[in-house]
């Protein structure tokens, strides 16, 4: 049997014994705030709160255990999680006396994963629960069904689902709660949002970045982010990392991220209360100075704002062993912690014993319901955290005033001949809803603002910076401590800070490169489920939709190559419920403002909107643009030679360099083989080619026909991955005769031509594959095909010689 590593240099034990979680209190702060008998009623409360948690974990039956306990008792499938409960109650019942004294406007972060039985025990003691389920009162019968749903069918999941009062950050997936509490901070001067940060959560990705967001807080407008880092130091069967370093390291690692660390350590429950209360107040004290020092003075400054530490055992007062084998301190109390009740009889007296030992029978009157003056600990009203309307965003939502779109209309007076800067036209609209909107609208974004061509924004609002200033940043800089633009070179971050910022009741948006969002897949995924879960809650209010615009596109990455080639954001959005998500590709600059008003207005979906940065032709005025984004997908006369009978071929197109060429290869039909009868179609709204019996913007079968047809092929280009457009169509007669081209992963250093003759998206394969699918024409044609490759393959070589694409080619205008 190999032996443990031993580690060399320094003391033997010093370092071990300076991180235990056991024994008596060790902390920072030293003040002894507590009575004799507020420890004591402290105490009781604590117990009573990890009753509940065990509770929900076994319980569907005897939920006072006035009865002996029986395995009848047990529910038959036993889930949830111990480990991190007793940690973050114990915070949470701390910070109420803080609410209390101070009065404060606050809401809990739950970060440890599967961390709600604490949260739920603690909303169903203040009374919050039985106020939002009426059905599980503060009694006996209440307090059954409470634990009974728990982790069971038709009740709720063991995170802070939208379920659970006083939720906004779910935590299914590790890593957001550092971000997601600044997002609900900014521009909620009066909140404190108190963190549970837990230490296998700690080392993700997204959480190592989320310590920086102290570099872009305001102490005038913003409220404060107060992180606890629980180090229980267990995840599902390791060691935690923060857990294991030494104490010095660990304060060096929070003092390098710019944070002031305290210290909360221990296991012995009266001296952990008497630490935790005065450091908890130490930290409040510390961030009304600062606030106050800010706005007393008028004068923004980054402080070192307090975190806390807090190290107690997993599962802390659990069983310190079961059978012999650690318990209480170690990964066995992760989960559930003590599994085999139904078959042995000694480990279910052993869970009866346990769970008495918190002297609920003191603490909960005959009825059930917690004694008076328990209850009177906590807050009341919207001051409890469980019940703070902040946490249920849509009840706080102010409208967001948006100019009339219509005023930044880009001149049209015919379809494909004007090129124009799409991107830079809206950013003046940004800027104006920006500047409208001053305290409740941000945008976000990974340092790309200015590259994305939307940098006038800065006119209204500049890039909130909180670290050091240098005089070079009076130059184009645009640095400020109270801009309106989020940047940090972290996806995950910033995304996270846009989700807590919808979420707390404001509106924003993203803009990021496309072929980079797929970073925050996961983090999108995760805001997806949770607005469709709320739907569910009959309680939860609307929040203004999540907007992420993407630009930077897999057509004009060119100059950048392959690895900034993908497109397949879209592919995730289409996995996700049609109750939530929404796609749009604007061909031009004015159904770019058309569909950019639509989802600033829009409320619980997250809108995916994709638009190329660079010019681009023109293809409508404002008014076709307005009936176009309304239809979401329609035939363009202009375009057309059908002239209203049945068409030979359907040209359609979706995306602005799709369409472009789209256009151009029916452009080449029309003048080599003028009698072939052409519809051009195009589609804005992605989920316009789904029917109307599967998603709330689809089409119906009438309608696809009368576009599409049934019997006539249609040359389809699509922006993203071609196999997207047949999973969303196959539904539909004539799927057959729809042939599509997008992106097919062929990618180098090219020009826009090149990638596009790569992945047969150029106007030359597109007007070739139009001639190959028209049954009717036979071998006619077969002279402008070949003139067509001719061309592509002049083309192509004079991309490969001269560096860029032929005047023919960047100058190209719609010709009739």
């Amino acid at each position: 049997m190999d032996s443990l590593p031993v580690r060399t240099g320094g003391s033997p034990g010093s370092e071990v014994a300076s991180i235990t979680a056991y024994g008596p209190a060790r902390s920072t702060v030293t003040d002894k705030p507590l009575s004799q008998d507020e420890i004591k009623k402290y105490t009781q409360y604590f117990y009573t709160t990890l009753y509940l948690c065990l509770g929900m974990i076994y319980l569907k039956e005897n939920p006072l255990l006035r009865e002996p306990l029986e395995t009848k008792h047990i529910k038959t499938r036993l889930l949830g999680h111990w480990g991190s409960d007793a940690g973050q109650s114990f915070t949470y019942i701390h910070f109420n006396r803080l609410i209390k004294k101070y009065d404060l406007d606050a809401i809990f972060v739950s970060g440890p994963g599967h961390g709600a039985p604490a949260v739920l025990s603690n909303a169903y003691l203040e009374g919050t629960y039985s106020e939002v389920y009426p059905n599980m009162g503060e009694d006996e019968e209440g307090l059954r069904r409470f634990f009974r749903q728990f982790s069971f069918p038709g009740g709720i999941g063991s995170h802070a689902t939208p379920e659970t009062p006083g939720s906004l950050h779910e935590g299914g997936e590790l890593g957001y709660s550092v971000s997601h509490a600044f997002g609900t901070v900014f521009d909620h001067p009066d909140l404190i949002t108190l963190t549970m940060v837990g230490d296998g959560e700690s080392e993700t990705g997204p959480l190592a970045t989320a310590w920086h967001g102290t570099k872009f807080l305001n102490p005038i407008t913003d409220g404060a982010v107060l992180p606890v880092l629980h180090l229980n130091g267990y995840k599902i069967n390791n060691p935690t990392v923060l857990a294991r370093i030494t104490k010095e390291e660990l304060e060096s690692l929070f003092i390098g991220y710019g944070w002031e660390p305290y210290f909360v350590e221990g296991s012995e429950v009266e001296s952990m209360h008497q630490a935790m209360a005065g450091t908890l107040e130490q930290c409040v004290v510390k961030i009304k100075e600062y606030q106050k020092q800010a706005r007393d003075s008028g004068k923004a400054f980054r402080p070192r704002w307090p975190m806390i530490v807090l190290r107690t055992p997993k599962g802390w007062t659990a069983p310190r062993k079961l059978d012999g084998k650690y318990l209480e301190g170690f990964w066995r109390a992760h989960q559930v912690p003590i599994t085999d009740v139904h078959t042995n009889p000694d480990h279910l007296k052993i869970l009866e014993s346990w769970m008495k030992s918190y002297g609920t029978d003191k603490t909960l009157d005959k009825s059930g319901k917690l004694i008076p003056e328990l209850r009177a600990l906590a807050p009341d009203g919207n001051r409890r955290m469980s019940a703070n309307p902040i946490t249920n965003g849509g009840s706080v939502l102010k409208k967001l005033h948006v100019p009339d779109f219509r005023d930044y209309a880009i001149p049209v007076t015919k379809g494909g001949t004007l090129e124009y800067a799409s991107m830079q036209n809206f950013a003046k609209f940004l800027r104006d809803i920006v500047g409208n909107n001053m305290s409740n609208f941000r945008v976000f974004g990974p340092d790309e603002t200015q590259s994305n061509k939307l940098d006038t924004i800065y006119e209204a609002g500049k890039k909130i910076w909180f670290g050091e200033y240098f005089e070079e940043d009076a130059d184009g800089g645009n640095l400020a401590f109270d801009g309106r633009v989020m940047e940090m070179l972290s996806e995950h971050t910033v995304e996270g800070w846009l989700e807590g910022y919808v979420l707390s009741g404001r509106h924003g948006m993203l803009n990021s490169y496309e072929p980079f969002i797929h970073i925050i897949d996961s983090m999108v995924n995760q805001h997806l489920k949770w607005l469709e879960k709320c739907i569910e809650v009959e309680w939860r209010q609307k929040i203004a939709s999540l907007n992420i615009l993407l630009t930077a596109t897999v057509w004009r990455q060119d100059h950048n190559g392959f690895t900034h080639q993908d497109p397949g954001f879209l592919d995730v959005i289409c996995n996700k419920s049609p109750e939530v998500t929404r796609i749009y590709l604007p061909p031009d600059g004015n159904s770019l403002l058309s569909v950019m008003d639509h989802c600033f207005r829009s409320k619980n979906y997250v809108n995916v909107i994709v638009a190329d940065k660079q010019n681009h032709l023109q293809y409508m005025d404002m008014d076709q643009a307005i009936a176009h984004c309304t239809k979401g997908v329609g035939i363009w006369d202009w375009a057309s030679s059908d002239d209203d009978l049945e068409p030979d071929v359907v040209m359609a197109s979706c995306g602005d360099m799709a369409t472009q060429e789209a256009l151009a290869a029916t452009a080449l039909l029309r003048e080599y083989l003028p009698e072939m009868r052409i519809r051009f179609v195009n589609v804005v709204d992605l989920f316009k080619l789904i029917p109307d019996t599967e998603h709330p913007h689809g089409l119906s079968a009438k309608d696809w026909k009368s576009l599409f047809t049934e019997d006539r092929p249609c040359i389809f280009n699509f922006h993203s991955y071609p196999w997207l457009i047949h999973r969303l169509t196959y539904h539909r007669k004539g799927q057959h005769k729809l042939h599509v081209r997008g992106y097919l992963e062929k990618g180098n250093i090219d020009t826009p031509l090149e990638l596009a003759i790569r992945n047969h998206t150029d106007r030359f394969s597109l007007a070739i594959a139009a001639i190959d699918q028209v049954a009717s024409y036979g071998n006619r044609g077969a002279h402008a095909r070949e003139t067509f490759l001719n061309r592509q393959i002049w083309a192509k070589n004079y991309a490969y010689h001269e560096g860029v694409d032929p005047e023919e080619i960047t100058s190209w205008k719609w010709p009739f």
